[in-house]
């Protein structure tokens, strides 16, 4: 996974990369088997649709779940995000997002840092996302939307919006998504929507606009999203719980290529149900509490 020089410049310029079916059929079915169990879980780390049940996103499935602590050490997520950052990488965050049928609702237009910044206090956008398809993703049934060359405006004005979903999001105002989109090609390339079988992968900017619509099909599309962040970049302060916002700043080691078909150890920490320190949150960043103490 060794990004070419043309891959390189692809990614400056439009803020995203897209590899059509880079994990196999047995590879998705893995992850995919572990899902409905999950979800069922009564657990503050799943968060849910707004007056629904269906799970909107499940947080930190790599601390409790064996086949997801593999993924999130997979070198076909991990290494092309250490080409482009220089660096050693640890997770930010690691959700999987459901748009299950007839119930997945939308997703604001909005920067991933946008939130990391003014939550965590996330230094620089030195972070971006790694996203595999678990199912099928078509026009139907809610795609991610890009807006290509979005992150070279860097960090947009956002406001807090607490209400209009189940999720809190730094959301971007309507009139400057007109002009993004309207400075990337209107609707000639304006707006993308990356759309193929289970298995693909997504790697996108921090700073990229993007969001996505309900899905009204009968099709889920459920994706997992590694939020992976330069080691030299951690956040600064502990505002959301652990299982949202990760605290644990050691590198990643990647396993074999083969971790989701063969029997690798991995470490689950949570397995046995999350720590109350993981709960327990300050909106003071974490250096002024250490020199407080």
């Amino acid at each position: 996974m060794k990004l070419t020089p043309s891959k390189l410049a692809q990614f400056d310029r439009d803020g995203y990369l897209f590899f059509p079916s880079l994990f196999t059929p047995e590879e998705t079915q893995t992850l995919n088997d572990a899902v409905p169990e999950l979800y069922s879980r009564r657990e503050d780390y799943n968060v849910r649709e707004k007056g629904k049940d269906a799970v909107r996103t499940n947080f930190a499935a790599h601390l409790y779940s064996a086949p997801f602590a593999k993924l999130g050490r997979h070198p076909r997520m991990i290494e092309p995000v250490q080409d482009l950052l220089g660096e050693e990488l640890y997770m930010h965050q690691f959700k999987i997002n459901g748009k299950m049928a007839f119930e997945g609702d939308v997703w604001q237009w909005h920067q991933d840092y946008g939130t990391w910044l003014n939550d965590d206090l996330m230094p620089t956008e030195r972070a971006m996302n790694v996203a595999i398809f678990l199912d099928d993703v078509t026009e139907h049934n809610g795609p991610l939307m890009f807006i290509p060359g979005s992150h070279k405006k860097g960090v947009v004005d956002a406001k807090h919006d607490l209400t209009t979903t189940s999720y809190p999001l730094w959301t971007v105002d309507n009139n400057l998504i007109r002009q993004l989109v309207q400075r990337a090609g209107g609707q000639q390339g304006g707006i993308v929507s990356p759309k193929g079988p289970a298995g693909s992968m997504i790697l996108f900017h921090s700073c990229l606009v993007h969001a996505s619509g309900s899905n009204l099909s009968p099709f889920n599309r459920v994706s997992v999203y590694l939020s992976l962040c330069a080691v030299s970049n951690h956040i600064r302060r502990h505002k959301r719980p652990e299982y949202i916002a990760h605290r644990d700043f050691t590198p990643i080691t990647c396993l074999p290529d083969d971790c989701l078909l063969k029997d690798y150890p991995v470490d689950l920490p949570w397995k046995d149900g999350v720590p109350a320190t993981a709960l327990q949150t300050s909106s003071v960043p974490f250096d002024e509490m250490k020199k407080a103490a």
